[in-house]
Parts: structure tokens; C-alpha cells; sequence
């Protein structure tokens, strides 16, 4: 169901379901609220087609950030849209223009052949075509203003992007991970997801209260979909962000510090999930969330070992 003219694209990125993003139309004009990877290109053009549009009425590419399941389509996107400005994080941009360093490193990580399969080109984006988000700065797309806030937390080139009309928050990774298998007749189970360089946790708890403070209808996540009530996944956030700084200084300075982290994280979620009445076993709960939990265990990690750096 589209509400408030906003289209939920699914990227394909892994699996269905697992990376979305969003076309909000407006008076026949459509702006992008990340766009997946370059493989997604297609999906992104197929969702201006279902929607009426065209590739030249798109005014804006918004990148919540630069992590590649998020923007590492962009520079292909944009050669498909010849009216589309981006805006993003000043601290993401110069890896936009140049992504050398971003290709490098996730290269490193990934290796050349997964880089090829799951993510596609990164193809730069023009330095003339690049506009830097301001905290509390606006665009307009046919009159409808859209507003960014500096949000980090899971990253400090993130940026959350408020839209008035709907009364919701385009959240990328800031206001957490909440996957529709996890769903019961309580709602949506969220859980807050650190990346593993740039995990702030009292940064992440101010950006997520920055947000409620506009008394948000719903959030839109990139994993993945619309997911309300704002206040009370806020608050559960907010509890597992405490629960993580615990686990994480309970584990430090264990040999098996990492094998520590993952094995106490996948209790708390699971704990989490027996009480939110998640309707799948075990099993299946840690097959969801694994990928997941790997990258907290890997972030927390990080935020223990960067005072000592």
C-alpha cells in the first residue's frame, strides 16, 4: 500500500525483504531515499515506471549514507537520471566523487569476486551533481520539504531525512533493523544495528531521541520497511543500545573476546524475541539476524579498541 506518495523499492540486495528503498512522489516528481547497490539499478527504474514517472522527473538522490547496500548504486543510478542532484552527508561525499577508498576497502573485505556479485560497478558521481546535507538544512521536491539531521551513531556521515507530510522519519540504519519474519501480534521487533568502524552508542541514543522529539507517525527503514509506533521501538532500541555497552565491557579483554561478544548477543536477541513472541524457533531467529549479529559483535569490538588506538 502506498501512503503519502511513498514507494517501498526492494533492492534485492541478499535476500527479499532485506534492503529497501524509497521513491517519495510529489505532484509528479519523485525523489530517491537511497538506492541499493549498482545491481538494483533496474528495480530503482522499474519503481519510477509503477509509479508514473519518468527517469528525467526525479529532482533528488538522497544517500542516508555511503555503506554500499545503501548508496553503492548511486554514481550507476544517476547516469539513468539526468535531472537528479544527490544530496548526502558532507563527510560521505568525497567518497561519492571519488570511491576509491570505498571500493578498496570493501574490496579488502569482501574479496574482488563478492564485490562483483553482490554489489556491482561503483561508479563515481559528478563533483557538480553533489549537494551537502546541512543538520536541519531542507530540499524542496514540488513544493513538499524534506529535512535532513546530522544522526550518527551507526555512522557519522549518516543523515535521517524528515518529511512533514507523512510525519515520518526516513531512518537508514540509525533507528535500527527490523526484518518482517520477526513480526508478531505485538508488532515489529527492532534491534539497533552498530557498523564496525563508527559504533557511537551515546551518539546513536541522541540521535534516536533528536527524532522522537518531532513526534514521528512511523519510520522508514532501509531493513527494512515501515515500522511503527515510533516511542515504543525507541525505547526498546534504547534498552538493547544499554544491553550492548554491557555485554560488550563483560567481554573485553577475554582471549575469545569477538567469539564472547556473538555468542551474548545472540542470547540477548533471542531473549528479546521469546518475549516479543517472534513466531519462528531458534534456529531460524539466528539464521534471520546472523549476518547481523557478526556485524554488532564486529562493531562493539571496535568501539572497545578505539581509545586504546
Amino acid at each position: 500500500m502506498v501512503e503519502h506518495g511513498i514507494h517501498t523499492v526492494d533492492s534485492g540486495f541478499q535476500r527479499p525483504n532485506f534492503d529497501a528503498a524509497y521513491l517519495i512522489v510529489e505532484q509528479g516528481r519523485g525523489a530517491f531515499v537511497d538506492c541499493g547497490t549498482a545491481l538494483a539499478v533496474p528495480a530503482m527504474l522499474a519503481a519510477l515506471s509503477g509509479a508514473g514517472l519518468s527517469a528525467q522527473d526525479v529532482d533528488w538522490l538522497i544517500l542516508t549514507h555511503v555503506h554500499l547496500d545503501h548508496a553503492g548504486g548511486a554514481g550507476a543510478l544517476l547516469q539513468h537520471l539526468p535531472n537528479a542532484r544527490v544530496l548526502v552527508h558532507p563527510r560521505g561525499a568525497p567518497h561519492m566523487i571519488d570511491p576509491t577508498r570505498l571500493i578498496a576497502g570493501a574490496t579488502e573485505v569482501y574479496g574482488a569476486e563478492e564485490m562483483a556479485r553482490s554489489y556491482g560497478q561503483i561508479v563515481p558521481i559528478p563533483a557538480e551533481r553533489v549537494v551537502l546535507a546541512e543538520d536541519g538544512g531542507q530540499i524542496q521536491l514540488a513544493g513538499r520539504t524534506l529535512m535532513t539531521l546530522d544522526t550518527p551513531g551507526h555512522a557519522r556521515h549518516h543523515l535521517c531525512v524528515w518529511d512533514a507530510r507523512s510525519r515520518a522519519w526516513f531512518t537508514g540504519d540509525t533507528f535500527g533493523l527490523s526484518y518482517r519474519e520477526l513480526d508478531s501480534a505485538q508488532g515489529a521487533f527492532i534491534l539497533p544495528t552498530s557498523s564496525p568502524v563508527q559504533f557511537e552508542p551515546d551518539a546513536m541514543r541522541e540521535s534516536i531521541a533528536r527524532m522522537l522529539a518531532y513526534a514521528p507517525d512511523a519510520m522508514y527503514l532501509t531493513h527494512y520497511g515501515r515500522v511503527t509506533p515510533p516511542a515504543a521501538l525507541a525505547h526498546a532500541l534504547v534498552e538493547q543500545i544499554d544491553a550492548m555497552v554491557a555485554i560488550a565491557r563483560g567481554c573485553d579483554g577475554r582471549a575469545d573476546r569477538h567469539r564472547c561478544l556473538v555468542a551474548a548477543l545472540t542470547e540477548l536477541y533471542l531473549e528479546r524475541a521469546h518475549a516479543h513472541g517472534v513466531p519462528l524457533d531458534d534456529a531460524a531467529v539466528v539464521r534471520v539476524l546472523a549476518m547481523d549479529i557478526e556485524l554488532n559483535a564486529q562493531g562493539l569490538g571496535s568501539w572497545l579498541d578505539r581509545p586504546r588506538r
